[in-house]
């Protein structure tokens, strides 16, 4: 079945034609677009187009043999599903009338970037958007938590560091002040041995001189006689 009769089998459920290609080519167009976006179109019970990336590889000419290298490319990719896959296997029936796959759940439809309205891969899409961000979020939320922990267990470091500090700081300014006590302590001794020298030499100075007084005293006193 090419395009031409796909109208005319729709335009037979329709009735009209005009409708019926104008239908078609806005389904495909929406999906075309969706794909190409890089958005995922999946029709419940039908299947699910995407865009696949593949990466840059060596392949071999069937012809030559020869091996070639292929860049990296994308490529569009349908998965069919499930519904599909029955009919086609025959597990189940093809029912004679009505929608041979489901209908998509009411209210899944959105508007698409086209204007016209879309599948639910705009759904998809976003929830997708949505999960990458939600997951940046909790990356940022535990390298908060991480350079706030490394922060505390640092603190205690430094606590102990300063402790250290302000106990040589201590140890050092007693230490001054014994000295300082003993320097002074042994000052004033010196002070008090040079003056106590000093009394004792006065008072052998004076001693002579009481002595000659007396002895002067004592001749004039038998010359008066």
């Amino acid at each position: 079945m090419n395009k031409a009769q796909l109208v005319e089998a729709v335009a037979e459920q329709l009735g009209g034609r005009k409708a019926a290609a104008e239908a078609v080519d806005a389904v495909l167009d929406t999906m075309v677009r969706a794909v190409v976006a890089g958005d995922r179109v999946s029709v419940t019970g039908f299947g699910t187009f995407e865009k696949v990336e593949r990466s840059a590889r060596f392949a071999r000419n069937p012809q030559t043999g020869e091996r070639v290298k292929v860049k990296k490319t994308a490529v569009p990719r349908f998965r069919p599903g499930q519904g599909f896959k029955d009919l086609v296997s025959g597990s189940k029936k093809l029912p004679k009338e009505g929608p041979s796959v489901k209908k998509a759940p009411k209210g899944s439809l959105t508007p698409g970037k086209s204007g016209v309205a879309a599948t639910p891969a705009a759904k998809r899409a976003a929830t997708k958007r949505a999960a990458a961000a939600g997951t940046a979020a909790t990356k940022k939320t535990a390298a908060k938590k991480t350079a706030t922990t490394a922060a505390k267990k640092a603190a205690p470091a430094k606590t102990a560091v300063k402790k250290a500090t302000t106990a040589k700081t201590a140890v050092a300014k007693k230490a001054s002040a014994a000295a300082t006590k003993k320097a002074t302590t042994a000052a004033k001794k010196t002070t008090t041995a040079a003056a106590a020298k000093k009394t004792t030499a006065t008072a052998k100075k004076t001693a002579p001189a009481k002595k000659t007084a007396t002895r002067k005293t004592t001749a004039r006193k038998s010359t008066a006689k």
